[in-house]
Order: C-alpha cells, then structure tokens, then sequence
C-alpha cells in the first residue's frame, strides 16, 4: 500500500497545515457523463461512512443521453452531505463545488452561497468550451467569481504529468483525472483512504495498468492538497454520535426495492415494477 506522504527534499512541505474542525459539509462533484463524478462521488461517500459521519447523497443524471461534450444539458454531478450529528437531507447550498469543465459551472454555480470553494480544472476552460456555454470571457478571469474562495487546479494535466512514468496512454491518464480530484478532496477532509485503493484493486483486477494509475491520479491529489498552497486549512468532521448497531449505506433505488420486496411478502400479492434506467446500453 502506497504511503501518503510529500517528498520530504521539497521547502514547500515544511509549513504545517492550519487544521478546523466543521460540524457539517455539503460538497458537489460536477462534469460531463464521462467524468466519473458518480464514481468519484460514491468513493468519497464510502470513505465517509467509514468514518462513522451521518450521510445524504444525491446523484444527479442528465436526462439525455449522452448529452454533447461540454454542454450544459450533460453535466453530471453527485452531492454528498455529511455532519457530526443527524442529517436528513442532500442539503441545498453547496459548501464545495468541483467543476470539471465550464458548463459544471456554469450549471451549479447559483447554488452556491457566497465564500463556497470552487475547485476548477482550469485546463477544460478552453476558448471553446468557454464558447459553448455562452462565456464570452472566462469567469476565471472577469472577476464575477469574486464573492467565493475559487481553487484554479490543472487537474487533467497534473493526473497526465502524474501518470507520465507508468507508460499508460494519454486517453487512460486523462481518465483518471477523477481520481485525482478525490485525491485533493479526501486529503481536504481528512477522509481515510484505504477503501478506496482496495475498490480501484478490485475494479480494475483484469488491468493492472489502470489500476496502478489511477491509484497514482490519488495519490498525486492527496499529495497536491499536502504541499500546495493554495490549500492552507484542512478540515475535519467528527464522527455522528449513533446508537450502536449495524448500519447500511443505501442508495434511493435499492431501499425502494427492498420496501417493494418487503411490501410483497407481507400483503401475498403479486408485484409488477416497469422502469426504464436510461442508459446508453438501453
């Protein structure tokens, strides 16, 4: 298992880290489809649980599919919202918006309240993609993103230059950019990390180059927030106080299933449930 942490040779590690204690967080993962931000979103959730914070989530799914690359109607986001009490919602007012291109954005930035953190990949705030949402000017750049704390990160690139020594091709480092962004996220919020390394083992079984990369793409995040800084505080979430007992975390599809199953048995009737996932495969 890889040691999380900086290179010892490097000045910029010698400052030690300004550490507060939160009692809730609603954080936002946002980008295209393609993005990972339902993976991304669901690691850090697990990672969470772990911890022994109460939870809420909401995954957010275009309604088209597979909306044009970098257009408004194909931004994909997961919300996680996490506290050292009982919650019972998503929440509504993001605390930390990641946007991965300028339509993730564009789409949830009046969410936002004012002094939320807005990490950027600012290497997807190209002249087009800034076209493509109707930005004459990046925002990044005119000054109307003055009331939050905003995080410039060239994510796509610093995962590529991360991954450039395990050989994997261009495509499968920029990929794996997600990672990175956990990374930077669960060093942020002091999340254990363990699991994750395990899943990426255990998804990427059959490719042991992807699973080498994008265990680096977490480590090189993790090891960003440590040494950057532009990342001068670290937070922490203490535990929610529960009764003791065994606790299952649950997605809105799976309890229904389960209340439907449950509801079936009790009442012996028969049960017809008819969805449609949307999924490209579908």
């Amino acid at each position: 298992m890889p040691v999380f942490t900086a290179d010892p040779h490097d000045h910029r590690t010698t400052a030690v880290k300004r550490v507060e204690q939160l009692d809730r967080v609603v954080i936002r993962f946002a980008g295209d489809s393609g993005d990972g931000m339902q993976l991304t979103g669901d690691r850090f959730t697990s990672e969470t649980a772990q911890l022994g914070n109460d939870i809420s989530t909401l995954p957010n799914f275009p309604a088209e599919i597979r909306a044009p690359a970098g257009t408004l109607p194909g931004v994909s986001s997961f919300q996680v919202h996490f506290a050292d009490y009982d919650i019972l919602t998503p929440g509504d007012a993001p605390n930390v918006l990641v946007a991965m291109n300028p339509a993730a954005l564009k789409a949830n930035l009046a969410d936002l309240p004012a002094g939320a953190d807005i990490i950027v990949n600012t290497d997807e705030f190209t002249r087009r993609s800034l076209a493509k949402v109707g930005y004459a000017v990046s925002p990044l750049e005119d000054g109307s993103l003055s009331e939050y704390a905003v995080h410039p990160v060239a994510l796509t690139s610093m995962t590529v230059g991360a991954l450039a020594e395990l050989g994997v091709a261009k495509k499968d480092a920029e990929r794996a950019k997600n990672m990175f962004a956990l990374g930077l996220l669960s060093w942020m919020y002091s999340r254990p990390f363990e699991s994750t390394l395990r899943f990426l083992e255990a998804k990427f079984a059959k490719r042991p180059d992807l699973v080498a990369a994008n265990k680096a793409a977490f480590q090189a995040g993790w090891n960003f927030g440590e040494t950057t800084e532009d990342f001068a505080v670290r937070y922490e979430v203490k535990p929610a106080r529960m009764k003791p007992g065994t606790y299952r975390n649950i997605t809105g599809n799976q309890a229904l299933a389960l209340g439907l199953v449950a509801a079936c048995v009790k009442s012996k009737l028969p049960l017809f449930l008819g969805a449609y996932p949307i999924t490209p495969a579908s």
